[in-house]
């Protein structure tokens, strides 16, 4: 968990920083900090319930011996 924590930490610090240097704003920088990693969390939230799918299907496609056919 401390990991996990110490990412975001230096995500939210990182969109900060680019935005803050792009644009000279605190305002726009700590705003991009906040949305940037919650629009990324819906993002991969949709990523994950599409991959599932994609390997679910995938898992079907084997044969018994456990050969995948394309």
């Amino acid at each position: 968990m401390i990991k996990t924590v110490t990412f975001a930490m230096m995500h939210f610090a990182i969109a900060f920083a680019v935005t803050y240097f792009l644009t000279g704003s605190f305002l726009i920088g700590g705003l991009v900090a906040i949305v940037e990693p919650a629009v990324n969390t819906v993002a991969f939230y949709f990523h994950e319930k599409v991959w599932r799918k994609v390997e679910t299907q995938n898992n079907f496609k084997q044969d018994s011996d456990g050969i995948m056919f394309a």
